[in-house]
């Protein structure tokens, strides 16, 4: 369960703002030039050697408008001696240096501003303005009452994510929950810099016991970050496996499997699969722990295979069975290549009700997209010759390069043609409601999902 968020936010800051903009003007004045105004500014005052990112002239909107990557191209000049270190809170100034926003600075990555707080914000409440420690407080508890007005955690479901990087206005970010521990998954220096704040405050708002710190060494050492380098892990850390629910299915999460052990991103998926398959054939390709499986058998389906190429993972899922109380002679899950084994079943004729064909990420940069195109289109052609004529077929791709194409339905209808079927578009989802997305950063914006029916 999660913890109530509301501790009083403390009034000295805006007191100080006020009095700054009040100063040397008459009362009646007052309210005008306190709009014509920056808080940022105001505050800025106090705060001895704070560097200035300048923009270039027409870079200004897009950051405006809230995206929080201020890549390098966008800056014209930094001023401030000495030049901030990576880490550094700094304000980020339009092309007259009038402070659109703040953030954190980072002089070895693309992008050498996150920013976290735009002027508007400040002036609205200027309590956590230049403050990250205080920042970080309201929006973690933010994300905190976001989870509990969707029903998370719930009777049924204790695993779920709660921090979604820029869909919580904490870029670089990810914090999963599974039971009483936190998975947190780090791919920006800044994070690394709060990891003791954040842990304490995912412990305070949450009903967390334990802490699994996951820092993506590939991504932080485009930040700058070596991380070989970095000393030993906190003592909150957490390793081995954990169980937990979702829509009321139990699942063994390795704290060392794939991303941060376990895909929520699926879950409503996965219970809608469960409606559809009573009394129907189902085969799961990729299935790792079995999510999509698990959900057709517990929905009634009279066979379930799932098919993948990890043994560990499929350790999981026949542990899942286990847990579950499923009768294994009606869900089992196979170690083979998925487009060997629907290959195979091509070869025999042997089709299916319905197929969930979720693949790992073979776009994971713009520059591949075109060949990922053709994998995609290939495996989606094999999966649709083993759905019978009528039949279902739920495909994936969690490639972001591929879904913020808009490609991947194209690539599908291709699909379509290659293997001589017709589709016809059921459904289209994306992620759960607990990874939410900015539209000013649509790079978030990563999971494709179509139900099909294929003829």
């Amino acid at each position: 369960m999660l913890r109530a968020c509301g501790a009083a936010a403390p009034a000295s800051v805006p007191a100080l703002v006020r009095a700054r903009l009040a100063k040397s003007k008459p009362a009646s004045s007052f309210a005008a030039s306190a709009v014509a105004s920056s808080v940022l500014e105001e505050l800025a005052a106090d705060r001895k050697g704070l560097a200035r990112v300048v923009l270039k002239k027409g870079k200004t909107q897009i950051f405006r408008d809230g995206s929080p990557m201020v890549y390098s191209g966008a800056v014209d000049r930094i001023i401030g001696r000495p030049p901030p270190k990576t880490g550094d809170v700094v304000l980020v100034a339009d092309g007259s240096e009038k402070p659109i926003g703040w953030g954190l600075y980072n002089s070895m990555s693309m992008f050498c501003v996150r920013l976290m707080q735009l002027e508007e914000e400040a002036k609205r409440d200027p309590t956590s303005a230049l403050n990250m420690e205080r920042l970080l407080e309201e929006r973690i508890c933010s994300a905190v009452d976001l989870r509990c007005s969707l029903g998370l955690p719930s009777t049924n479901t204790n695993a779920y994510r709660l921090i979604n990087s820029e869909g919580d206005r904490l870029s670089g970010l990810i914090v999963d929950i599974f039971d009483d521990v936190a998975v947190v998954a780090s791919s920006a220096a800044w994070v690394e810099k709060y990891r003791q704040q954040i842990e304490f405050l995912v412990n305070k708002f949450s009903d967390v016991n334990y802490t699994k710190w996951r820092s993506s060494a590939d991504i932080l050492k485009e930040e700058g970050l070596d991380m070989s380098e970095q000393k030993g892990p906190a003592p909150s850390s957490h390793s081995g496996s954990v169980k937990v629910m979702e829509n009321g299915i139990v699942y063994l999460v390795s704290m060392e499997g794939q991303k941060t052990g376990f895909y929520a991103d699926q879950r409503e998926s996965r219970d809608f699969i469960s409606t559809l398959s009573k009394n129907q054939k189902v085969l799961d390709l990729y299935c790792y722990s079995g999510g999509f499986a698990l959900s057709a058998a517990k929905g009634g389906a009279t066979n379930v295979i799932g098919i993948d190429s990890s043994g560990s993972a499929l350790d999981l899922a026949n542990e899942n069975i286990l847990l579950n109380k499923f009768d294994p002679e009606r869900i089992s899950f196979m170690k083979e290549d998925a487009s060997a084994f629907m290959k195979g079943a091509i070869s025999r004729n042997e089709m299916w009700d319905l197929v969930v064909l979720d693949p790992p990420k073979l776009a994971p940069r713009k520059k591949v997209l075109q060949s990922a195109s053709g994998m995609y289109r290939s495996l989606n052609a094999l999966a649709m010759q083993v759905v019978k004529r009528g039949g279902l077929l739920m495909t994936c791709s969690c490639s972001g390069a591929m879904t913020q194409s808009g490609l991947f339905l194209k690539t599908v209808q291709g699909a379509a043609s290659m293997a001589g079927r017709k589709v016809t578009v059921l459904r289209q989802a994306g992620a759960a409601c607990d990874h939410p997305i900015d539209p000013s950063y649509p790079e978030g914006q990563y999971l494709s999902n179509y139900l099909l029916r294929v003829m």
